[in-house]
């Protein structure tokens, strides 16, 4: 026989049928584990959700068998520690939207400005460098925000505004808003590349600028992924806990003036989470009656963002 040549009688056909029906059923049992084991991880995050929804109805609903709802959702002083006794949540509210908006105001533009940049005009060798290095924002604690926010910008701020209160809104929006550009810039343009080159092209035949086809072609084309990525940004913000905590202050009040001290959901919810508070009381209860709050808020508009998404998005 010749080197190289296969003998049939070394490979009976039963046998090769044989292996290959073990290799099969091999395969598929493989296959099967990883499909179930794949599986409990989904319904590790799932049951997670639940149970800490159910957790934060049951001990919410204790909170309102002591306090009326009308006046948790319409009043406008917040001093459960303090006699006499008011629950009216709108204060915290306010300032966390106050702080969240300042954020994005600063965020959007900027971030925007980065992702057109990246996706229009940088060289590849040149968005290599500069989006990780970007997202390095996003890898910095958020206590040292906080703490950057207290010792520097705040000193600089008060220079410019002297009535300025140490603890303020103002600054926390700022460094909060320079935390969230990289979820601004990274997510938009990733939406904008995704955009289809031949927009582009079409664009540039019809004699339009670098300029006009980054915002009259390719960000009209990629609002979906924009705006979801402004929301999830402006989430983020409202959740956000460190920073508001450190640099905003501990003072409910409702207002807009952002030079005054306010107090936020999640810095309340830290104070109160000291282990000062008896278990069991009405002030307790309050962790859990704000964080429902806060918890429906940021679902809200994680929910409207994936709408939004669903609605506007361009199929190419």
């Amino acid at each position: 026989m010749l080197s190289g040549q296969l003998n049939p009688q070394e490979f009976p056909v039963g046998e090769s049928f044989s292996s290959l029906r073990r290799i099969r059923q091999w395969s598929r049992l493989r296959e099967a584990v990883i499909n179930r084991l794949l599986f409990a991880c989904a319904l590790v995050s799932i049951f997670t959700t639940i149970g800490i929804v159910v957790m934060l109805v049951a001990q919410t609903v204790g909170f309102f068998s002591k306090v009326s709802p009308l006046e948790f959702f319409t009043g406008t002083k917040w001093t459960p520690l303090f006699q006499p006794q008011h629950f009216g949540v709108l204060p915290l509210v306010g300032g966390t939207l106050l702080t969240a908006g300042i954020a994005i105001l600063i965020a959007l533009p900027i971030g925007l400005a980065s992702a057109v940049y990246l996706s229009e005009y940088a060289r590849d060798k040149v968005r290599r460098v500069v989006k990780p290095s970007l997202e390095i924002l996003a890898g910095i604690p958020t206590v040292v925000y906080g703490y950057f926010a207290l010792t520097f910008v705040t000193p600089v701020l008060r220079n410019v505004f002297p009535n300025m209160i140490v603890f303020n809104a103002l600054s926390a929006g700022l460094v909060m808003g320079v935390m969230i550009i990289p979820m601004v810039s990274s997510l938009s343009e990733d939406a904008m590349v995704a955009v289809p080159r031949s927009l582009r092209d079409a664009a540039y035949g019809l004699g339009a600028t670098r300029l006009e086809v980054a915002t009259r072609v390719v960000m009209p084309a990629a609002v979906s992924g924009i705006v979801a990525a402004c929301i999830l940004a402006l989430s983020r913000a409202v959740g956000e806990t460190m920073i508001v905590a450190i640099a905003a202050g501990s003072t409910p009040k409702l207002t807009l003036n952002p030079l005054e001290s306010i107090q936020t959901m999640t810095a309340y919810i830290v104070q109160i989470s000291l282990g000062e508070t008896p278990h069991g009381t009405v002030e307790y209860y309050t962790i859990f009656a704000v964080g429902l709050l806060l918890f429906i808020m940021t679902l809200l508009m994680n929910l409207f963002s994936q709408w939004f998404v669903r609605r506007y998005r361009e199929k190419y």
